[in-house]
């Protein structure tokens, strides 16, 4: 291959490197899967004679959803040995996801999190369809389908999210005031102060990947999630800091102990409250919340 094509090739493929990203995380949950998903996409990019290529973007995304759905089912079969809950890799994201709305909410923990539930096609299709408003020709290229099953497998996909979504939308402030009540009532110890700001039925999961200590069971109700956190903070006989951050799009807490880094808590607020509290303390993902990760829909 000439340096001109491979200029050319690398000109396309870093312009839409971003996007290629955004889809690969969004189905797969995992940073690292995902840039692994971009070299492998890479390799085969340069591969392409562009002059048969007409539309480079759509022909990128194809390829990427490809090698995302081969390294999904690879995932899928890691899951099932996995310690405890599986959450998704957080990431830290700049303010221009905060204020894309349906980015933001379609990378926070809650929704992907319901997009865990889905088969590995249906997630594909659902992200190519509902995220990035992929056409279902190209999708059917991707997924090696025909265009009235893709139409099939995305509506049944939209109303298997729809029924598990968070049912409102919440403002930043509004999370971001929760987890402020949290954080103080946690840091004073305040049993009650946690029951105020956690919903009765809230959800804590927690994801320590068998490295780092975890509850290997989600642990559901106000008064189990509040006696398991103080506790646990008891037990540490080094400082804690627990300090605000943003994490795929939405405000989230960033725990270091000691000065060392040890967790991310993200959360789904509902009505003023907590309903969902996902807390990642496995160090192998939490390689991308110090430094800004770029998404784009586009």
């Amino acid at each position: 291959m000439s340096d001109h094509v491979t200029d050319r090739a690398t000109e396309a493929f870093v312009a839409h490197r971003n996007l290629l990203f955004t889809v690969a995380y969004e189905m797969l949950g995992s940073a690292a899967d995902a840039e692994d998903v971009l070299q492998e996409t890479w390799l085969r990019w340069i591969q392409v004679d562009l002059e048969q290529v007409r539309d480079q973007r759509a022909y990128l995304v194809r390829i990427t959803t490809r090698q995302a759905l081969n390294r999904l089912r690879t995932l899928s079969r890691r899951k099932e040995s996995y310690v405890g809950p599986w959450l998704p890799e957080p990431l830290l994201t700049a303010p221009d996801v905060a204020q894309d709305v349906e980015l933001a909410e379609s990378v926070s923990m809650a929704v992907m999190l319901v997009l865990e539930t889905l088969s590995p096609t249906e997630r594909a299709v659902f992200v190519l369809r509902e995220v990035f408003d992929v056409g279902y020709e190209e999708i059917a290229a991707a997924v090696d389908k025909s265009p009235a099953a893709v139409r099939q497998i995305a509506h049944r996909a939209r109303g298997h999210v729809d029924a598990r979504r968070p049912r409102e939308a919440v403002s930043q402030s509004e999370t971001r005031a929760a987890l402020e009540s949290f954080r103080r009532a946690l840091d004073g110890g305040d049993l009650q102060g946690l029951l105020a700001v956690l919903a009765p039925e809230v959800v804590l999961m927690s994801d320590g990947g068998g490295i780092k200590q975890a509850a290997v069971r989600p642990i559901l109700g106000a008064d189990k999630v509040s006696r398991f956190m103080i506790g646990g903070l008891a037990k540490q006989q080094i400082p804690i800091t627990v300090g605000h951050t943003v994490v795929n799009g939405g405000p989230a807490l960033v725990v270091h102990l000691d000065g060392e880094l040890d967790g991310v808590m993200a959360a789904r607020v509902e009505g003023g409250r907590i309903i969902g509290l996902y807390y990642v303390r496995n160090p192998e993902k939490l390689s991308h919340v110090e430094s800004e990760t770029p998404l784009t829909l586009g």
